[in-house]
C-alpha cells in the first residue's frame, strides 16, 4: 500500500505557526530568514507574534501556510512520499515535497499567487459561500441555473467532501444561490468571511499574472505523482503540471475527487503536513478506512 503526504492551504493558520520549529531547528531558522528576504518583509515575525487578524492578509496567509508546511516536511527522517497532494494553496507545498519546484521558487510563486489574488479582489466586490447536506450535482446544478438566469457568477469552488461544499462568485449571484440551496434541503448556506471569489471566473486577473510568474519558473521532473486540484488525478509530467496550476485559481478544487482517486491508486495513509488539521478530518469523511496521521 501507499503512503500519501497531503498539504494544507489558506484557512489553516493560527497566530504563533512555526514557532518551535525556529527555536528548535537552526535549518529551519535558516529558511525562516531566507523566506523574510523572498518576501520582503520579516513574515516570521507576523507568523509567530501577529495576531489572527495580521495573519488573515490574503498576502501573509499563503506564504505563511507554504512555509511552515515546507519546512515541517523538510523536518521528517527518512520517509519519502508515494503520492502528493495540496488543497489550493497546498498544491505549491506538494510540489516542492516531490521536487517539482525548489523551495526559493515555490515561495516566490505563491508570494507572486496572493498579492495578484489580492488585487483581483479589490478589483470586484465578490465572496464565497460554505453548502452542507446537499449533493455535489445538486450544488452544480443551482449554480449552472443561477448563472444561466441572472448573468451573475457562481460557480462550485471546492468539493471538500461528501456534503460539504463551498461556492464562489458575486455578492449578489452567492446570495440567490444560497437562497436556493436552502430551498433544495441543504442544511446550511452560508457566506465565509473572505476577502473575495477564489477558484472562479472573477480570478482571471491573477490568473494571468501567475501564468507569466510559473512560465518564467523552472520546474522539474517529480519524485512521485501529484494530484492536482483541477483534475483530479495523478500527475508527472511538467508542462501539465504548470497548466493544472495556473487553471486552479479559476478552477474548482476537487478535493473529494482527489483524495478518491489516490485511494484507488493504492494509498491508505495520508500525512497532513502543516498547520491544523482539517485534511485529516476531510479525508476521514471521504473514506472512513483511511489511516491519517499529522505532522506540525
Amino acid at each position: 500500500m501507499k503512503h500519501a503526504f497531503v498539504f494544507p492551504g489558506q484557512g489553516s493558520q493560527f497566530p504563533g505557526m512555526g514557532k518551535d520549529h525556529y527555536n528548535l531547528s537552526v535549518f529551519a531558522k535558516k529558511l525562516f530568514e531566507q523566506a523574510n528576504e523572498i518576501v520582503g518583509f520579516r513574515i516570521s515575525d507576523i507568523m509567530f507574534e501577529g495576531t489572527e487578524e495580521d495573519l488573515r492578509q490574503t498576502k501573509v496567509t499563503q506564504p505563511a501556510v507554504f512555509l511552515h508546511s515546507v519546512i515541517a516536511f523538510k523536518g521528517i527522517d527518512g520517509t519519502k512520499p508515494d503520492m502528493v497532494a495540496g488543497h489550493s494553496l497546498g498544491e505549491f507545498s506538494a510540489l516542492v515535497a516531490n521536487g517539482v519546484l525548489s523551495f526559493e521558487d515555490g515561495l516566490k510563486l505563491v508570494s507572486i499567487r496572493a498579492q495578484a489574488m489580492q488585487k483581483a479582489c479589490e478589483m470586484q466586490p465578490s465572496t464565497m459561500a460554505a453548502v452542507l447536506g446537499l449533493e455535489d450535482a445538486k450544488v452544480e446544478e443551482i449554480c449552472a441555473a443561477v448563472q444561466a438566469e441572472t448573468g451573475e457568477i457562481v460557480v462550485p469552488a471546492n468539493f471538500n467532501c461528501p456534503g460539504q461544499l463551498v461556492i464562489s462568485g458575486s455578492i449578489k449571484g452567492i446570495e440567490i444561490a444560497n437562497e436556493r440551496m436552502k430551498a433544495a434541503g441543504a442544511k446550511r448556506a452560508l457566506v465565509l468571511p473572505v476577502g473575495g471569489a477564489f477558484h472562479s471566473p472573477l480570478m482571471a486577473p491573477a490568473r494571468e499574472e501567475l501564468k507569466a510568474a510559473i512560465e518564467a519558473t523552472t520546474f522539474y521532473s517529480p519524485t512521485c505523482p501529484v494530484y492536482q486540484n483541477v483534475v483530479a488525478k495523478a500527475v508527472v509530467d511538467k508542462e501539465e503540471i504548470k497548466k493544472n496550476l495556473i487553471d486552479q485559481l479559476t478552477g474548482a478544487v476537487r478535493w473529494t475527487q482527489s483524495v478518491q482517486a489516490m485511494i484507488a491508486d493504492g494509498a491508505n495513509r495520508f500525512t497532513e503536513v502543516g498547520p491544523g488539521k482539517v485534511l485529516q478530518g476531510l479525508i476521514g469523511k471521504i473514506d472512513k478506512t483511511a489511516t491519517t496521521e499529522g505532522v506540525s
